[in-house]
């Protein structure tokens, strides 16, 4: 295992893309973390000093301020830390169901794993994002909810391709030998089916972060996700739209922000599938 995953790192070392995305995310994740302590202005410090002004590298206010005097950098780099916290912690959830019920489904097989997949098609047939809504008004928009929410509706894709590798591997020989040891189903699937079929779900949870991004940008966008005092990049893009005749910088600066780090995750992605299916080749 160890000698695959070292020809993969080489793989993905050689792909000068996905080092650049790597980089870029890695800067992203620090710059949210230690940019608070570089700049003297806090999220929701207000300035009526300078009330929606233009970035400007010589004052106190680098990307520039909004309609209520607040520092454009540190909302930003707020609304990219909470954007990314949703992506994780949702893709993890999504991550955890969708990998124990794709296993399950994938080895139980015959009827067990038919009912289970004709419930994830009525599933997939029904508006989630609309599930998402539902649950929001009526517990309330909390952001806790929301990481829950979020992730609770991206695991049936997770589940397929779970089940479909399961599917592969059920009938190979150390499944068998687990078999005729008398290992029962939990531990034939914890031990041996899921650690076997962890690559392809690495390289997807890997393009569900920046997908469950923009799905909680659309919801803070529509006013359902995060909510004042806080920030999201969907409120900040918001909030940009509407002033974006008179003071652009409040629509470039999150929007860029979250351009750049849905580019980076989709590349790094895309060079981590391609570095695991050329070791899988």
């Amino acid at each position: 295992m160890s000698a695959l995953l070292g020809d993969a790192a080489r793989r993905l070392r050689s792909n000068p893309a996905a080092l650049c995305a790597m980089f870029f995310i890695l800067g992203m994740v620090v710059l949210t973390l230690l940019g608070p302590w570089l700049n003297p202005n806090g999220s929701d410090s207000l300035d009526w000093l300078h009330v929606a002004s233009r970035p400007a590298l010589q004052s106190a206010h680098w990307f520039g301020t909004d309609r209520l005097g607040r520092d454009l950098f540190a909302r930003t780099l707020e609304g990219t830390r909470v954007s990314l916290a949703v992506g994780l912690v949702a893709s993890a959830v999504s991550l955890i169901v969708g990998i124990g019920y794709g296993a399950a489904a994938g080895y139980i097989g015959g009827r067990t794993d038919h009912a289970m997949m004709r419930i994830i098609e009525i599933l997939s047939g029904l508006p989630l994002i609309f599930f998402v809504i539902f649950l929001t008004v009526i517990f309330g928009r909390n952001e806790y909810l929301l990481f829950l929410s979020i992730g609770a509706v991206g695991w049936l894709t997770m589940a397929r391709i779970v089940r479909g590798q399961t599917l592969s591997i059920r009938h190979r020989e150390f499944i068998e030998a687990a078999v005729a040891s008398g290992a029962g189903t939990a531990r034939i699937i914890c031990r041996h089916v899921i650690p076997n079929v962890i690559g392809p779900v690495v390289v997807y949870a890997t393009l569900t972060v920046p997908q469950i991004i923009m799905l909680e940008s659309f919801l803070s966008f529509l006013g359902l996700g995060i909510q004042e005092p806080h920030a999201s990049l969907g409120t900040l893009i918001a909030e940009g739209a509407g002033e974006m005749e008179a003071a652009p910088w409040m629509l470039l600066v999150p929007g860029g922000f979250l351009a750049v780090l849905l580019l980076s995750l989709n590349v790094f992605g895309d060079g981590l599938r391609d570095a695991l299916d050329a070791e899988e080749r």
